[in-house]
């Protein structure tokens, strides 16, 4: 539900009322009870996955393949810690903080206008596009902290449960647990940024109607749509310009040397989906008629 507010930062001209604006849209992001049941949801994954790992194990089992695919990453994660990090991204990544970020971008401006507090914040002649600006950046801020707690939670069950220490790459070399964080937070890094084109598609798709809850499901429904054409191999020569195609590259940032190909192909294919559905969202949203 969309805390209602008036619209005071969006009246105050310049550089600081935009960045007052941009502080008004986060804090409103972060305080709804909806983004902290997200946020309560990405923590447990890690905790979750830690713990089955370590009953397997404990019972003889053998965790994950070798392929050093995304869950494959579970095979290592008995050597050391820092894996179930890479490991909770691999299995966040294709659903749960998608469907979060969808839930966020969705509502963004739908959700607004459905409560009828959209229009109190136009009361500024460029009022529509910065207020569109703060609501983009607010929705990518949402994008690194999600991110951000799945990381945290995994790093920290992860050294509880697993071994501290030197870290063996999926190449068979081996870095300091200090430069594996430094891999841990460039990982994390790429996986906030591949979200981007979502929460591009979001806002868009949250400028076309006055139903917060209709933009969230049918952000919802775009990614897993995308994401079963994307795994159909007839289609293999439309799955380049898909923006969940690449989002397991990561895992070639885990390797030694780092193999650049497939993350820079995804850090560029996310940011032709942030100039489209980010030119989208502002052609609508600036044309829009606000009448409730």
């Amino acid at each position: 539900m969309v805390t209602p507010r008036v619209a005071e930062p969006l009246a105050r001209p310049g550089r600081s009322g935009t960045l007052s604006l941009f502080w008004s849209e986060l804090g409103l992001t972060f305080r709804r009870w909806r983004t902290l049941a997200l946020f309560a949801i990405l923590a447990v994954i890690p905790v979750v996955v830690g713990i089955a790992v370590k009953i397997e194990t404990r019972d003889g089992g053998v965790a994950g393949g070798g392929d050093g695919e995304g869950p494959a990453f579970l095979s290592q994660v008995t050597n050391n810690s820092l894996f179930l990090v890479f490991t909770s991204l691999a299995v966040t990544l294709p659903f749960f903080l998608p469907m979060a970020i969808g839930v966020i971008a969705g509502d963004a401006v739908a959700g607004e206008a459905g409560v009828g507090t959209l229009r109190y914040l136009l009361v500024a002649p460029a009022g529509r596009s910065r207020l569109l600006l703060a609501k983009a950046n607010a929705t990518a801020v949402f994008c690194a902290a999600a991110v951000l707690v799945v990381s945290v939670s995994a790093l920290l069950t992860g050294m509880a449960l697993f071994p501290v220490g030197d870290v063996t790459l999926l190449s068979g070399s081996t870095i300091s647990f200090g430069d594996g964080l430094l891999r841990v937070l460039a990982v994390a890094g790429v996986v906030a940024a591949s979200l981007l084109g979502l929460a591009a598609i979001g806002l868009f798709i949250s400028t076309l109607t006055n139903s917060g809850i209709a933009a969230m499901a049918t952000t919802v429904g775009v990614m897993i749509t995308v994401q079963i054409l994307d795994a159909i191999p007839q289609l293999d020569m439309i799955h380049p310009y898909l923006f969940p195609h690449y989002w397991l590259g990561f895992v070639d940032l885990v390797r030694d040397p780092v193999i650049w190909d497939q993350v820079q192909d995804n850090l560029v294919l996310q940011a032709v989906y942030v100039a489209i559905f980010g030119s989208a969202a502002w052609a609508r949203f600036t044309t829009r008629d606000i009448s409730a």
